[in-house]
């Protein structure tokens, strides 16, 4: 072989050394780059789904609890009962009773001028006439959602329909699976969404990336530019080298993880743990038979920097698979003692009621954070109700061990949700509880005939064979409250009393409660021979 030729064929080896694993590199960085910004925007479309299915399913809630009044139309009682669900429905900005195609009257009176109804541009499968874009007075021009059923229409700011954490330079539009958009976000490509609204799917083309989702008759689709991608690409692939190009590699690897881990629903929640950004509100809890307050339950609220919140379903279940449920409860404990501290020490009948993940009851690890929380308070153990759901008792020995520690140190223990989860009748027996509360979907079934109406009073005779207090989720008619009170039911919560509330704003309704009904009882708890009797109202 001629030297040149040895040469020449050694440069060619040495060139497909040197540019293969660039080459390797830069393919890799954009299969990654490609393969994340999809589970990016389908994760955002899938969200995207979820919020749409809460907004409709409050709308229609309201549509079909308006249908049931038999107040005379636009009378003074029809007309703050529409109010009402317009207040307690978060999704709707208001609600009208109409005659014909005329507008009679809505939850801010009667019209002064004529309204008409308009056409719907496409009706649900549960009978939900949608009307895409309507321009009421109260929105001063801005198009609103219409949702009708009946002689009644709500009215939804289709903003809350894509009200989803996403950059400008995503897009993302809401659909019904008939084709009718009903919402935007950063003004999407016309064209692309009604091609995706055709064929649903997730990829890329010339110039997008796209991903969809579609559930119970709504589709999804988010977008964002490939010509972004690439500008982001192009100047991480400034930083690779021929001699580090498996370094460079790994780096591109780490910047789009950290990205991903910032965008998805996990870091934001990780981020606000560290943050500190959950607070509390509280459920009061009433004596039934006196409409006494006795105490609250702690309900953890997930507050955003600008002041919005995230309803906890969305986030809980995460927290409870990723281990950050125990820092938040952790920061439960600590703003219940800031925010009732001195109440609970100028009043020793009220107690609150604080929910523990099943991580938590198997471990015990949560009771010395209660001690530390509480030393120097002034307040005291036995004013500290512990809940966990049923799930929290499946490894019935650690489950009993906790609860006999906590009972010990004062705590009163209660099974929440009681019917719902895992346990037997042989696992209550077994561990060493002091109430049991009724989950709200069979308090809903009072006075109905469902197939899960019988079991409620199953329930309380189960309560009442095993000693323990019982405790009524969820009532929101009088007719729940009358039926279980004249059960021997004790406590109840839900919106007949009251809805969670912000400390401030329950210390306010304690404390009328307590000038119209007087003091409270001694705080919950059966007797423990071991353990010193509650301390009752100083």
């Amino acid at each position: 072989m001629e030297r040149s030729h040895i040469v020449a064929v050694t440069s060619v080896l040495a060139a497909l050394g040197a540019i293969l694993p660039i080459v390797a590199a830069f393919y890799l960085s954009w299969s990654v780059a490609t393969s994340r910004e999809e589970t990016r925007l389908s994760r955002l479309a899938e969200y995207a789904i979820m919020r749409t299915n809460t907004a409709f399913g409050e709308a229609t809630s309201a549509l079909k609890s308006a249908d049931q009044f038999s107040f005379t139309p636009c009378s003074q009682q029809h007309i703050a009962a529409m109010r009402a669900l317009v207040v307690n429905t978060r999704s709707v900005e208001d609600i009208g009773y109409f005659e014909g195609d005329a507008l009679k009257c809505s939850s801010w009176g009667k019209p002064e001028t004529s309204v008409g109804r308009g056409q719907v541009d496409f009706t649900t499968a549960s009978g939900i006439g949608v009307s895409a874009r309507v321009h009421p007075t109260i929105s001063n021009g801005r198009a609103m959602l219409g949702f009708r059923y009946r002689s009644y229409s709500v009215l939804t700011d289709p903003a809350r329909l894509v009200d989803v954490l996403a950059t400008p330079d995503t897009r993302l539009a809401i659909a019904s699976d008939t084709g009718t958009l009903v919402s935007e976000l950063n003004n999407p490509d016309a064209s692309l969404i009604k091609r995706l609204i055709e064929h649903t799917q997730t990829g890329t083309d010339a110039d997008n990336l796209f991903a969809t989702a579609t559930g119970s008759g709504w589709i999804a689709i988010a977008t964002s530019s490939r010509a972004l991608l690439l500008k982001d690409l192009g100047r991480e692939r400034l930083l690779l080298l021929p001699l580090g190009a498996i370094v460079a590699a790994l780096m591109v690897g780490l910047v789009f993880w950290l990205s991903r881990r910032r965008l998805s629903p996990l870091g934001e929640l990780s981020i606000a743990v560290q943050r500190r950004e959950f607070i509390v509100h509280y459920q009061p809890l009433i004596e039934m038979k006196t409409g006494i307050c006795v105490g609250a339950e702690a309900l953890v609220r997930w507050r955003r920097p600008d002041g919005s919140l995230v309803r906890p379903d969305t986030f809980i279940p995460l927290a409870e698979e990723s281990g950050l449920i125990q820092a938040i409860t952790d920061q439960v404990i600590g703003g219940v003692i800031k925010d009732l501290g001195p109440v609970l020490v100028a009043d020793r009948s009220l107690h609150i009621a604080i929910n523990l993940s099943a991580d938590d009851i198997k471990s015990g690890r949560v009771l010395p954070v209660i001690q530390a929380a509480l030393a120097n308070s002034g307040v005291l153990t036995e004013q500290i109700w512990l809940e966990a759901t049923e799930r929290g008792f499946m490894d019935v020995k650690s489950a009993r061990a906790t609860i006999e520690e906590a009972r010990r140190l004062g705590h009163s223990v209660a099974i929440d949700d009681f019917g719902t989860g895992y346990s037997s009748l042989q696992y209550i027996q077994d561990l060493p509880l002091d109430a049991l509360k009724i989950d709200k979907s069979f308090i809903d079934t009072v006075g109905l005939v469902s197939a899960t109406s019988a079991v409620t009073p199953h329930i309380i005779d189960i309560a009442k064979s095993l000693n323990l207090y019982i405790v009524a989720e969820g009532i929101e008619r009088q007719e729940q409250a009358d039926y279980l009170l004249a059960r021997g039911v004790q406590y109840g919560q839900g919106w007949l009393y009251s809805k969670a509330l912000p400390a401030p704003e329950f210390i306010a309704f304690y404390n009328d409660s307590k000038r119209v009904h007087g003091a409270g009882p001694t705080v919950i708890r059966r007797d423990i021979p071991e353990v010193p009797p509650a301390v009752g109202g100083d």
